[in-house]
């Protein structure tokens, strides 16, 4: 460690051991500085109201996530010939997370991830009303979703097996849900290849719909290197849930066989997404998936030429995979311009509008139980 310090007020450290001044080390020259929280210092209890950099780092793969929204800002993972790369896409500070230039990326989204029809739902016989920040519909949470808030870090450790939890405590009537809730994201490098991510809510005096998503927007081959159409997926599901012309499902669960919504079988995101509109957006039923330690494999995602694989697990009934269709010339980390079919998203959730579709399976969690939702992350080249 180098131990540059940045600030006089809060204890901002480089934690990489080369000779550097304002983190001018290699990472510093490519990526910028990295702006460390260190817990135990008299100023913690005040710094956790900003927003910050924290990294998880065991020397095979580098996480950096913020607080704000717990964001995945960058995600370095090698390549076949061990060269590494920054996988997500992103802004180089945090500032452009907190203006909205950001469509949603490396957050989690919530209290309810995706679109809810109208804004409205009832719950045992309450009417709500959220907010149309999508119109006409609600999308991921509202105006100021858990995105868009700061979490608290409630522990951060380094070792072999790094790990930062955030907590969040969202309010009755926040953003038009009902109920106090407790929120947990925990973020842990399990392994040399593998980051796990723990989502736990725990309602306190009101049921209230829960789905959480974590939406990363992904590109194997580094995020400045232009579209993913090359990049093969398969997608562990034989159903989708069909949409409305505003990307709300109808209810159906429709078969993908003999359909461009088909990837069953390892495939190219672009063969046949010039056939679903703009590209995908859509909800995958996780019905076909082998299972390992209560999880299921969700997805495949390959880069032909680096040969990374990112291998998705998750214990949530649904996945949507989006294709950065609505992303347009955002400037992001290191000059990077970030076009359509840049990248492209795996939420695992519940389904969308599912409080407003009674065939769906319920996101509505009482007090006394738990929402839990566990992604797992595997990494190979």
């Amino acid at each position: 460690m180098c131990g540059t310090v940045y600030s006089s007020t809060y204890n901002y450290l480089c934690l990489y051991d080369y000779e550097c001044l304002l983190c001018m080390c290699d990472f510093g020259r490519a990526y910028g500085p990295i702006y460390v929280y260190e817990q135990n210092t008299e100023n913690s209890k005040s710094s956790m109201a900003d927003a910050k950099i924290f990294e998880l780092n065991n020397g095979n793969m580098q996480v950096l996530v913020s607080n704000y929204g717990c964001t995945i800002t960058s995600l370095r993972v090698p390549d076949k010939n061990g060269q590494l790369a920054d996988v997500v896409l992103g802004f180089d500070t945090i500032e452009p997370y907190q203006k909205g230039a950001a469509p949603y990326f490396g957050c989690i989204v919530g209290r309810v991830a995706n679109r809810i029809k109208d804004g409205k739902f009832a719950l045992d016989g309450v009417e709500y009303s959220l907010p149309i920040n999508k119109p006409p519909n609600s999308l991921h949470g509202g105006n100021k979703g858990f995105d868009k808030v700061i979490w608290e870090v409630a522990e951060y450790t380094q070792g072999d097996t790094p790990s930062i939890t955030f907590k969040y405590h969202s309010h009755d009537g926040e953003e038009g849900y009902p109920g106090d809730v407790s929120f947990t994201a925990k973020y842990t490098l399990t392994s040399k290849t593998t980051m796990r991510l723990d989502m736990e809510g725990l309602p306190q005096n009101k049921p209230t719909p829960i789905s959480l998503a974590q939406h990363t927007y992904w590109n194997l081959a580094g995020h400045n290197s232009g579209k993913i159409l090359d990049h093969t997926i398969q997608i562990l599901a034989h159903h989708i849930t069909p949409v409305d012309n505003n990307t709300v499902p109808t209810g159906e669960i429709m078969p993908v066989k003999n359909t461009p919504f088909d990837f069953t079988a390892e495939n190219k995101i672009g063969n046949r997404i010039n056939e679903v509109g703009i590209g995908y957006d859509h909800n995958y039923v996780l019905d076909c998936g082998e299972e390992k330690s209560g999880l299921k494999h969700a997805a495949r995602l390959r880069d032909p030429v680096s040969s990374r694989t990112l291998d998705l697990w998750t214990n949530a009934p649904g996945m949507q995979f989006y294709t950065a269709n609505y992303v347009k010339g955002i400037l992001g980390k290191g000059g990077a311009v970030y076009e359509k079919h840049a990248a492209t998203c795996l939420e695992t959730q519940g389904f969308p509008n599912a409080v407003n579709q009674p065939n769906f399976p319920s996101v509505v969690v009482r007090p006394g139980e738990k929402y839990v939702h566990t992604m797992l992350f595997e990494f190979s080249a």
